[in-house]
């Protein structure tokens, strides 16, 4: 029988472990619904534009933009994987650089040379143990990223991809689709060529059968809209990054603090027991030292 005092001893311990797990949960509980807000205020806004920037494109009119045309061009590919900068979030990170390193292998399969960005501590440590080289790390997004500080990355990307640094840009994140279901995806963001393929609960508005009237011009018209439509996509990404990790670890938190409560019960069972084995040996102790004394 193990020893009482030992059990109590690491009864007490995993007790102080329950009410770290039990406050993390709420501090992530209370993230994420901040988190959710901010996410589900963007995507009415991000579907909208996607929406107007497919119309305009297949409105009929002769005016395009090199944003929206792909490319023959297999030279140089970009992998962007948003992954978190803390742990003990089930396997948020884990799932994320498994999509990312699955289509990382399959961009370096068609083309020349990829580039490999990553955002979050854990992704980037875990693609330098896998001996990865990584081009740009971004450790400064927490779980409230603001508009302006995925702006400069969306601007960079946009000015390669204009140039002709860059052929194509896919994001590797966790897709935020409902507040109990999370996917760890891989969307290709440049070029935009591709958003008549949006999401199936897209809103319905129409489509090209809308009739615009271009006014200064559709030319100047597509080049304010269509490089906005890619920044708030790659917003959008960080923003269902960081609800989805949040959720995570709000579920991991939430199963160590069960886990911890179902510790504690059995070794309180078992301190019981040895307590009273221990009790029982001193009692027969006791009348043994009595008899002894009697005769």
């Amino acid at each position: 029988m193990a020893n009482a005092r030992a059990l109590d001893k690491r009864r007490k311990s995993v007790r102080n472990i329950k009410k770290i797990t039990r406050t993390m949960e709420l501090i992530a509980t209370a993230r994420f619904k901040k988190a959710m807000d901010r996410a589900m205020a963007s995507t009415a806004y991000t579907r909208r534009i996607t929406q107007v920037v497919t119309d305009l494109a297949n409105s009929g009119t002769e005016v395009k933009h090199q944003l929206l045309e792909s490319r023959d061009s297999t030279e140089n590919a970009a992998l962007l994987v948003l992954s978190a900068n803390r742990g003990l979030c089930g396997g948020y990170n884990g799932n994320v650089v498994r999509a990312g390193q699955r289509r990382l292998d399959e961009l370096k399969d068609t083309y020349d040379n990829v580039t490999l960005s990553v955002s979050g501590k854990r992704g980037l440590s875990n693609f330098k143990f896998r001996g990865i080289e990584v081009h740009q790390g971004y450790l400064h997004f927490e779980d409230k990223p603001a508009f302006d500080e995925v702006e400069p990355i969306a601007n960079e990307f946009l000015a390669d991809f204009i140039s002709g640094k860059l052929d194509r840009l896919d994001v590797a994140y966790t897709k935020f689709i409902s507040s109990s279901k999370q996917q760890a995806v891989v969307e290709t963001l440049l070029p935009l060529g591709s958003l008549d393929d949006e999401e199936d609960d897209s809103e319905d508005t129409g489509g090209a059968n809308n009739d615009y009237e271009f006014m200064p011009s559709a030319e100047s018209i597509l080049e304010e809209v269509v490089p906005a439509s890619f920044r708030v996509k790659l917003f959008k990404c960080f923003l269902d990054g960081a609800v989805s990790e949040q959720i995570a670890r709000m579920v991991a938190m939430k199963n160590a603090t069960e886990n911890a409560e179902d510790m504690i019960r059995n070794l309180s069972m078992t301190y019981n027991r040895a307590r009273q084995a221990q009790i029982t040996n001193e009692i027969m102790e006791i009348i043994g030292g009595v008899e002894a004394l009697s005769n």
